[in-house]
Order: C-alpha cells, then structure tokens, then sequence
C-alpha cells in the first residue's frame, strides 16, 4: 500500500499534482519561518549569555583580588560601557574576551569601538581612555556585532575609595535573572505571535481538498479497501508532501539565516553562527512536521474509517454554542486582575501578562466559528439578494469551517493591535514627562568628591553650584543665563539666581539668590552644562573634556536624548517585535486565507457546477464566495481588534499606571493594508470558479 500511496501522490493527475505543489509550498514556508523563530531565539539567548560578565559580578568582599568599576558612556547617541579594572594580586579574575588583564595605562576595545578609534578624532573619543590599546576583545566579551566595550587597566590605588568601585573576587557567567525574564518575555511574544499564524498555515495546506480525498477514500472502502489500508495511503500521501515541504523549509531557513541575524530582538543585531538550531531542534521539527501532517490526516478521514458511506451521509455539523466566548472573557478578566496588583517579580510579571495574551489568543480562536455563526445569522435576516443568503446558510450550517481560513489573520490583527498600543501609548507617555529631547545641551552632574574641583575649561560650559543651609538651594549665575536663554533668564538687577535643573526652559523667570557673584564663585559645584550648536563634533568634544577634567565621575556627561537612551532602545526593541511579527504574521496569514479559499474552491466544484449548469450566474456564485470568506474575516477581525486595544490598556494600566492612547495613522494604515491584501487574496482566488465549475466538474466522481 506504500507503493500505491506514492503512485497516488506523485502521478494521480493533475489535481493530486496542483494539491501536492500547494501543501509542499504551504509546509515549505511554515517549516521555515518555524526553524526561523527557534534559530532567532537560541541568538538572542547567546547574545544575553555574553552579558553576565558585563551586568553581574562575583561575590563582593573586601579581600577581593580584583578591583571592579563599571560606568555607562555615550557616543553619537550610542551607548558606551566602560569597565575600569585593577588587579591585587596574581590571582585576580580574568573577564572573558582577553588572555590577560590591562595592565595600568592599557585598554581593550570591542571590533565596533576599534572602528570608530580609528576612524573619529582623538579629541571627540580616544581621548578619554588614559594610554595605549592593548588589543581587541574577544567576542566572548562582546555581546553584540555594534556593541561599543572598553576595558581599561587601572592601579589599586586609582580605585580605591572611589564611588561605584568594588571589590570582587569571580565574575559572574550567569546574567541577571531581570535581563534573562525581558529577554524571555520578548522572545515569548515573538513566537506566540508567529507560531499561531505558522501552525494554522500547516493544518489548512494538510487539510486541502479534505473533502475530495474523503470521496475518493471511500470508494476504495466501497471497493474492499480495509481501513488500516486506507489509513497507510493518507499517511504516505501527507507524509510525502510534508517531507518534501520540510526538506525545502530548512533551506529556506538557510537562505533567512543573514536576515534574521540583523533583526535587533534585544535592542542589537546578532552574530549570524548565533542564529543556529541545536540537534533537538532540528530533529524535533524536522521529524515533527511530517509527523504532525500524518497524524492530521488520519485524524481528518476518521469518517471513512469508520463506514465508507459516512462520506455521503453528510448532515448539518451542531452549531457552535455561546461558551465559545467564555475563554476570550477569561483572558482579558486574567489581565484585568492584575490592574493594580502588579506582580513584584519580572518572572511573575512575564507568566501573567503573557500568559493573558496567549489565553485571549486562544479565546478567540474558540470563539471565531461562534462570532462567524452570529454575524451569519444576522447577515440573512437583513438581506433578500441571492447570493448573500446561500453564503449566509452556508457559514450559519458550518461555521468552523468558514472561520478556519481566516483565523491566522484574525491573530494577526490582534497582536499587532497589542504590540502597537503599547508603544504607541509608551512613547507619547515619555514624551509628556520628559516635555524635550534637546540633544544640543550637555548635562554633568558632579560627585560630592569632586564639588569643590575648579571651574574646568570647556568652552561655553555654565556652572550650578550648591548652597547648603535650611534647604538644598542651585544657584546661577545670571552671567551665565545671559549667555543661554534656552534655559530662562535673571529679574532685572539680579546677579545670581535660584533655579531648579530639572525645568531649564526658555522664557522662565528665576528669583533672585541674595549673594553677590563672589559668593556665588566660592560654593561647591552641583553640575555643569555646556550649550553646543548640536553637531557631533561640538558635542563629543566637550563631553571628552568633561570626562577628563573629571576621570572619577559616575554618571557621563549627557543630553537630554542621551538620559531617554535606555527608554527610546527599549522602544526601538519592541518596535522591532512589532515590525517582525506584522511583517511575517500578515503574509502568512494571507496564505493561509488564500488556501483555504483554494481548498473550499475544490471541495465544492460540484455543488458549484450543478448550480451553474441550473442557471445561477457565474457572477453570483463569486459573490457567494467572497461573502463566505470577507464575512468571518470582518466580523472576528473586528473582535480581535476591540480585544487587542482592551488587552494593551489592561497591560498598560497594570504595569505602568497609565491609560491607551489612540494609536496613530500608523497602526490604521497596517491594518488597513492587511485587511485590504486579504480581501485582495480571496478576490484573485475566484477567477478559479469558471475553470472548476465547468460542466465536466458536475458528473458524479
């Protein structure tokens, strides 16, 4: 029978080759982007493995041999780590990525720190590493390819005492269980947002012409065909088709490896070997896949097993009832509970809030044939034309079938509809707190041990010194607001004013300080700021001769757009989630409608053929179809979309207090764009009506 079944699969015709090339195309694709998604995560989960030296040390002592102090830099907006070291003794820790530790007046640097050295000027950046470089970090050190690194050699003694250095006697090789659960969390939200839409595209290619094959199965019954039979010919015709569109999916996979590397899952791109498959990995989905199609066959001619005449003995399936919605309502009452009872651990934080999308995901693939069933319903008690209500019967009589093709689309919609609100709510929020992202100003704020330094020579610097008595007090000199009225102005006769730093904005009055500009010279310095024209030379410039007037700072000289670096690579890493899953969701799904179409086409060539040559109009019978696809897709879309804005503003207002703004053109234009290709997809699917609908379609088979 096995031979029989690939004489069936490989030369049964035209249609077992048009259905063959369908369903390997459809396993190709899915096989693909599934190797994808495990291949992207297994890279993001090596990039966050080669932070742990970077984030965590070993246990903190006093006796420690190593001397370790970590301080975050900029450069052109982008982020700077700079690890001083100094070793105690010989048996001092050695971080990943070098063979030795800097000694004193030597420094390494990441390939992408190499670069730049080599290509600014000294004064904007290698000014700020005392001494020579000793080389380049390996790339056990560097978590990612653009990652901006230095680990500079220093003495004990430089260290000791200053703030933010420690003693430690091992470095960590485990990160952060804080970075670890964000890293897992985006990573969750990556696979649940394509794995839907990928499985759904698997089962309705394995399922294509479900209906013919029944037909055809059953009269090999008829014919004395015993049902172990029978279940070996559907099992070498799925499997077949299933290794073949494995095969080609792990060379689309190959083909994706350069792409996927460059997507920035965690705030940088990967190393392109990161985005590799481990052997369970390959194995599980290479032996998976065909399996899961043979198991999917089987299961779906449990009819003909059963009795061949189970085939024409066809009656109305039960229609679906109103608990279908009960799980959608538990998942957004899960979410709905956590609004202002927070969970206090990321891990916690991670389970309940992704564990809420998921269960709405899978409320609303419960609950779509209910909604389709109900919108059908309504449809044909408001409507006398012909073909709206044989579309109406036929989706109210099975409406499972209907919502099939067009439930990836329908998950689709609704984790872009999440991944949008959230960011789209989250930046406008930044925006409205941090009311500026002036990156002209540079803003330095000084240590209690370096408050009483002089004035450093930086062109243009101003200075906010400190006065201590009943209240913490910052004073200016109106000098200086003179010179910068971007940040307010004096009253007329004032020679020193009292400000607040935090509110430096144009057009604001500062009251008088009752000091004369000599008393004012004598307190201790609170920060300094540096008006520049904006450009990247001025800036760097200047944050390099901030840096070296004082070599002990903790916090780097930084803009506005600098202090809001952290939040805008946080958005730019769910942007990026956003892009990725609206990008790869939406075609997947439009070819998981467009099969489903195709495979509904075929199954009812017949019915279809009897009507025209009864007379029904060719037009009407595409009318019927396109209301039997656009129906379920208008009307569950636009329940997953309510879903999707209520689960963002649940999520928001639990985890950040705040409530969903309306997104902006930009998440209409997306889901105006894939509601559109959808619609587009099952129009460019009827012109198949006139060929299968001929008059030969309509004799018995």
């Amino acid at each position: 029978m096995i031979k029989f079944g690939l004489r069936l699969t490989l030369m049964g015709g035209r249609e077992a080759l048009a259905r063959l090339i369908l369903i390997v195309t459809a396993v190709a694709l899915g096989t693909g982007m599934l190797l994808a998604i495990v291949a992207g995560i297994n890279a993001a989960t090596a990039q966050n493995d080669r932070t742990a030296w970077l984030s965590a040390r070993g246990e903190k002592t006093a006796s420690g041999s190593l001397w370790w102090r970590d301080r975050n830099d900029f450069y052109n907006g982008r982020e700077l780590l700079r690890v001083d070291v100094a070793a105690v003794n010989s048996s001092a820790p050695v971080p990943p990525g070098v063979d030795r530790l800097p000694a004193p007046g030597e420094y390494y640097v990441s390939p992408a720190l190499q670069k730049l050295l080599a290509s600014e000027p000294a004064e904007q950046l290698a000014e700020r590493f005392p001494g020579r470089k000793a080389g380049v970090l390996g790339r056990d050190a560097v978590p990612a390819p653009d990652d901006l690194i230095v680990l500079v050699g220093r003495t004990p003694s430089d260290l000791a005492g200053v703030t933010g250095a420690e003693q430690i006697s091992a470095i960590s090789t485990t990160a952060p269980e804080s970075d670890a659960a964000a890293v897992q969390a985006v990573l969750g939200i990556v696979a649940v947002g394509l794995l839907f839409p990928i499985l759904i595209f698997i089962n309705s290619a394995t399922r294509l012409a479900a209906a013919r094959r029944e037909q055809r199965f059953a009269a090999m019954r008829l014919v004395g065909a015993t049902p172990r039979q029978i279940s070996v010919v559907a099992a070498v015709e799925s499997t077949v088709a299933a290794v073949i569109g494995t095969a080609l999916g792990f060379a689309l996979y190959a083909a994706l490896r350069g792409p996927i590397a460059s997507v920035p899952f965690t705030g940088a791109a990967s190393y392109s070997d990161d985005v590799t498959l481990t052997l369970a990995d390959g194995l599980l989905i290479g032996l998976g896949v065909p399996l899961a199609a043979a198991i999917s066959s089987l299961f779906a001619l449990r009819r003909v097993r059963i009795s061949p005449l189970g085939v024409s003995r066809r009656v109305t399936p039960k229609p679906p009832r109103a608990w279908r919605v009960i799980p959608l309502m538990v998942g957004l009452a899960e979410l709905a509970y956590f609004v202002g009872r927070r969970p206090a651990t990321s891990e916690g934080q991670t389970n309940a809030y992704l564990g809420g999308i998921l269960l709405v995901m899978f409320g609303l693939i419960i609950a779509g044939p209910w909604l389709t069933m109900a919108g059908a319903r309504v449809l044909a008690a408001r409507s006398s034309r012909t073909s709206t209500l044989i579309a109406s019967r036929r989706l109210a009589d099975n409406p499972k079938a209907a919502f099939r093709s067009v439930s990836g689309l329908v998950l689709a919609l609704f984790v872009t509809t999440v991944a949008i609100g959230v960011i789209t709510t989250m930046t406008a929020d930044r925006k409205t707190e941090s009311g500026t992202d002036d990156a002209s100003r540079l803003q330095f704020y000084i240590e209690e041990t370096d408050n009483s330094a002089p004035l450093p020579q930086v062109p243009g610097v101003v200075a906010v010194r400190v006065a201590e008595g009943g209240r913490y007090d910052t004073m200016m000199s109106c000098a200086d607001l003179a010179r910068v009225p971007s940040m307010g102005r004096c009253p007329a006769g004032a020679a020193v004013a009292q400000v607040q730093t935090a509110v430096l904005e144009p057009g604001t009055v500062w009251p008088a300080a009752r000091m004369t500009v000599a008393e004012f010279e004598r307190l201790p310095l609170a920060e300094l700021f540096v008006p520049t024209d904006g450009s990247k030379a001025a800036l760097e410039r200047a944050r390099t001769a901030l840096e070296n007037a004082f070599p002990d700072y903790v916090q780097s000289p930084k803009t506005e757009r600098d202090l809001n670096s952290s939040f805008l690579k946080a958005m730019a890493v769910w942007e990026q989630v956003a892009g990725v899953i609206i990008l790869a969701s939406l075609p997947i799904a439009g070819c998981s409608l467009a099969v489903g179409v195709v495979g509904g086409l075929i199954e009812r060539r017949r019915p279809f053929s009897l009507l025209r040559l009864s007379g029904a109009p060719l037009g009407m019978l595409r009318r019927v179809v396109a209301m039997e696809s656009a129906l379920p897709l208008l009307v569950v879309a636009a329940v997953a979309i309510g879903s999707g804005l209520l689960a963002a503003h649940l999520f928001l207002r639990s985890q950040l207090s705040i409530s969903l703004r309306a997104p902006g053109t930009e998440y209409y234009l997306v889901v105006g764009i894939g509601l559109a290709v959808s619609l587009g997809l099952i129009a460019s699917t009827l012109p198949l009506l006139r060929t299968l609908t001929g008059p030969a379609s309509a004799r018995n088979e």
